[in-house]
């Protein structure tokens, strides 16, 4: 086992190769005795190198159950020091304390959907490949196809727009309620079809169809909900000096993160800049650890085309009580 970060191993045959990994090891920095938590589990891509990283105790959170049942399965390779909780990333708050542990040194959280759903046809994730038009990720709820089939056309165009920055999404949103008048939307192929009908080929040759199935995901996932509740229980949970590692593929997971730690890492300007009168500027709970995003190196991006997109950011929790504590009065 090391404590230095892992170099970039471009001839990995795993079937998940997990983005940024040497940069996320580097920032979470595990070390012996460290209690870890592994908030978007997956495929265990993230564990497994952490715990082989370093002799530190790892809980890994996913709704997904198939990716529970990979948790089980790989509980048993670590004796003892990992563990698998079913649920959401953002209850983490609340589902580590139900397993005995109320603070933790270090959490890791790779935001969207995992390669590993997309893969498979039959959780209607992907637009390239038929199937059943579902993308829940828990497996239970609402699925894309109760929302396409029931919501008002103005509900599904503000999904598409807001979730997927889809610029077409009115034209997108009438075409789903016309063709659902005639027959309702079951499959990922159909749902597509009517997407591409109105929605014209991009240059760079991205589907049309891309930006409304990323929409659908967040929404029927609550995704940016569970993004925000997940940021917030972390500043709760966090030891003084723990660190918490995020990683994103999108500006809108981006752009919450970016606000998160910017607010929470607080700007010195600001104290030394307020004018007389007005409110003093909320003492910072985290300092950065590192000064711009990070995104892959060249080794990485020739190996790993998904890495192209990813964005890591990176902060220290400090010994102020967190913000949800100040608001309630109670402690961290």
């Amino acid at each position: 086992m090391t404590n230095s970060p892992l170099p970039f191993d471009p001839s990995a045959s795993a079937p998940h190769k997990p983005v940024l990994l040497r940069e996320v090891l580097e920032h979470l920095n595990p070390a012996e005795g460290e209690i870890i938590v592994d908030g978007t589990f997956g495929a265990g891509g993230y564990s497994r190198a952490i715990l082989d990283h370093a002799p530190c105790t790892l809980y890994g959170i996913d709704r997904d159950p198939s990716a529970v049942a990979t948790g089980t399965k790989l509980a048993a390779d670590y004796d003892g020091r990992f563990h698998m909780v079913e649920g959401c990333f953002g209850d983490m708050a609340t589902l580590l304390p139900a397993h005995g542990v109320a603070q933790v040194d270090g959490i890791v959280l790779d935001i969207g959907v995992s390669s590993m759903q997309i893969d498979q046809a039959d959780r209607g994730f992907s637009f390239r490949t038929d199937g059943p038009l579902d993308m829940r990720m828990s497996m239970s709820g609402p699925s894309a196809a109760d929302f396409v089939n029931t919501a008002e056309e103005e509900d599904i165009a503000n999904v598409i727009y807001r979730f997927g920055e889809e610029r077409a999404s009115r034209k997108v949103a009438h075409k789903i309620v016309e063709m659902r008048a005639e027959t309702p939307f079951t499959s990922t192929g159909q749902l597509a079809s009517a997407v591409r009908s109105v929605v014209r080929k991009a240059k760079d040759g991205i589907d049309p169809a891309t930006r409304t199935f990323q929409g659908l995901r967040i929404h029927v996932n609550d995704e940016l909900g569970e993004l925000d509740r997940a940021l917030n229980a972390a500043e709760t949970i966090l030891k003084p000096g723990g660190r918490l590692v995020v990683v994103t593929f999108h500006s809108l997971e981006d752009r919450l993160v970016k606000t998160f730690f910017k607010e929470r890492c607080g700007d010195p300007r600001k104290q030394s800049r307020r004018l007389p009168g007005e409110p003093e500027a909320a003492k910072p709970t985290f300092s950065t650890l590192s000064r711009k995003v990070v995104t892959a190196q060249k080794d990485e991006l020739r190996a790993n085309p998904r890495a192209r997109s990813a964005k890591l950011r990176a902060a220290e929790r400090n010994d102020l009580p967190s913000t949800a504590a100040k608001k309630t009065g109670g402690a961290a």
